[in-house]
């Protein structure tokens, strides 16, 4: 029996994750636990869930694998810094302490965290995988495909932005890259750090914030910043960017180029200016994986893509690509980010340097990606009654027919079911849930419950057989990777004076029978809930539907804005008692808010920072 830790950390999304004999057991992100989103530190809580979910001691463990390699990302640093002198000699004094002491030495680093807190640990069991082969296995292995390519797009790796490999059987070969300082990821990042939003964290607000926009700066962006080829390989001209050495992901040129200044504050307020913005660097990485796709698909005539790394969670450029039907499958790795590098650091390790024979399942192996921590009813009454809450015990054919009936009644609800979701996405085990038909729903979320901008527009969660019937989709998204327009008949008919308006003046129209989850260009991002890997969620929206006849809910993550999605019942009841949510239901268990002790209502709203 062979068993394999993998870890990602030291950048953001830190990881764990656990494999046996090629089958993924667990795997969480280290940020549920410290309640620091992003959290980049060595993932000791992680880890230490693992150990006891498998009731396994750390010297059972054959291997454990970190998702890249140190001394190829050192290597890089230095050739930057050299290349560019004397530019950058702030950057790099502050680098090379930190590198010097934490990061170079990593294997050190690793047996002094694994031995102080979880016994000794032989060290020639400590393995290194590439970045960007971590992502390629976390995509490939993981999916139903005997042989696909495989398209890795994000910030960097060591030197890699952008990765095209093949898979088949067992092995994966890298095929091409692109390195850095080129990278579409980083590029989206510019425009996300140009916006006020933050990097790595706000790319997704650009992405919701485009269609309010028109690429006017599509041209720009193409003749100025990318030399984009028919082929899809670019380079970024680097007078305009200033993230290789500096401080900052962009230079003044970068602003000059577009004649006003970096929006300084997520609290500034967003004009026309910054949502097309917005709609142009959507358009351009749009137009580049297109390209790609076109470029790969008609050169190697292979029908079977896999997507990893940060840009494959841009669904709407996901949407785009399946659009065109390069493909006859996309699989999309649904923890795509750096989180799913720990993942893919293991899956190498057992199919590459083990040469093990594939197991391929169907629908993928990544069991609807909950794999995170299951609370029993014991352990949440516990914690509910430490907390000071007021609940009642319900069988699970009573929590699906009160929750259905309160959503119908307009209620919010914290759900909060079996194992945590692994990857950015809330899939209906920790997710806050609402009526889709309600036209005040979106901005009530927004405003009361998330404390985010009211333009962000919420997911729905709907019954994979009525899918059809409601969106023009006709496949599977069971991990929130692609969005889908609302067909025809669900639409309602704009009068001619809301035909003329545009930007944020569209935010408040009533467009279709479902307006809480339909984004302003009729779109939306697509759950599909199937009865085999989340049957309680899937029987609640289908009594939903026997209830209302829409077999479709709001599913958006248990958190607020700047929280890491909760984890624990703890989690769940404060961030309850924190906002405006109705209902609190916690595996067998109901909370009405009307019936907590108000002395427990805290102020949520500025307990995280903006994200």
């Amino acid at each position: 029996m062979t068993k394999i830790l993998g870890i990602s950390a030291f950048f953001h999304d830190s990881a764990a994750s656990l494999l046996i004999n090629g089958e993924v057991i667990c795997a969480v992100q280290e940020e549920r636990f410290t309640r620091k989103k992003h959290d980049s530190s060595f993932p000791l809580n992680s880890i230490d869930y693992i150990l006891k979910d498998s009731k396994l001691s750390l010297n059972e463990i054959d291997y454990i694998v970190f998702y890249e390699k140190p001394f190829l990302k050192f290597e890089r640093l230095i050739e930057t810094y050299v290349s560019n002198v004397p530019k950058g000699f702030i950057s790099f004094a502050k680098a090379m302490p930190v590198w010097l002491r934490e990061k170079l030495f990593l294997k050190s680093v690793i047996i002094k965290e694994l031995n102080l807190n979880f016994g000794k640990f032989e060290n020639e069991k400590i393995l290194f995988s590439e970045h960007h082969l971590s992502h390629a296995a976390s995509a490939f292995y993981a999916s139903p495909f005997k042989e696909a390519l495989i398209l890795i797009l994000d910030g960097v790796g060591e030197w890699a932005t952008t990765t095209l490999a093949i898979g088949k059987d067992n092995r994966i070969e890298i095929i091409k890259e692109i390195n850095f300082p080129h990278s579409l990821g980083l590029l989206y990042s510019a425009f996300t750090y140009y916006l006020g939003f933050k990097v790595n964290s706000g790319e997704y607000k650009v992405m919701g914030l485009s269609s309010y926009g028109k690429p006017i700066y599509k041209k720009l962006i193409l003749e100025k910043l990318l030399d984009l080829r028919e082929d899809g390989s670019f380079s970024l001209d680097q007078y305009y960017f200033n993230y290789s050495v500096g401080l900052e992901m962009i230079s003044q040129n970068f602003s000059n180029l577009f004649g006003e200044p970096i929006r300084k504050s997520e609290n500034e307020k967003l004009s026309q200016f910054h949502m097309d913005i917005a709609s142009s660097i959507q358009a351009v990485t749009e137009e580049v994986i297109l390209r790609i796709g076109k470029n790969i698909s008609q050169k190697y005539k292979i029908p079977n893509l896999c997507l990893a790394g940060g840009v494959a969670l841009n669904c709407v450029a996901n949407s785009k690509l399946l659009e065109k039907n390069y493909f006859k499958n996309i699989w999309i790795q649904p923890a795509a980010g750096d989180s799913g590098g720990a993942l893919g650091a293991a899956l190498a390790a057992y199919y590459i340097k083990l040469k093990n024979k594939r197991k391929i399942i169907e629908p993928d192996s990544m069991k609807g990606s909950y794999l995170g921590p299951i609370y029993s009813n014991t352990d949440i009454e516990k914690a509910l009654l430490k907390s000071g809450a007021n609940f009642k015990f319900f069988n699970k054919s009573e929590i699906i027919t009160k929750t259905a009936e309160n959503i119908a009644n307009g209620k919010v609800i914290g759900w909060f079911q079996g194992r945590m979701e692994y990857g950015p996405r809330a899939l209906g085990s920790r997710s806050i849930l609402a009526d889709p038909r309600s036209e005040l729903m979106q901005k009530k979320l927004n405003l009361k419950i998330k404390f985010r901008e009211s333009f962000r527009p919420f997911a729905p969660s709907i019954l994979y057989e009525d899918l059809s019937d409601w969106f023009k989709l006709n496949k599977s998204s069971p991990y929130m990777l692609f969005v889908a327009d609302l067909n025809n008949q669900i639409r309602l008919e704009l009068s001619e004076s809301e035909k003329k308006l545009f930007g944020i003046d569209l935010l408040n129209i009533k467009r279709s029978k479902i307006p809480a989850i339909t984004h302003v260009d009729y779109s939306a991002r697509i759950q599909t809930v199937h009865k085999e890997t989340n049957n309680i969620y899937y029987s609640l929206i289908k009594k939903f539907k026997e209830i209302t006849n829409c077999p479709i809910i709001i599913n958006t993550s248990f958190n607020v804005r700047g929280e890491p999605i909760v984890c624990t019942p703890e989690d769940a009841f404060k961030c309850f008692m924190g906002t405006d949510m109705d209902i609190l239901v916690i595996e067998n268990f109901i909370l009405y808010k009307e019936k907590q002790n108000s002395k427990l209502i805290i102020n949520y709203e500025d307990k995280y920072d903006l994200d």
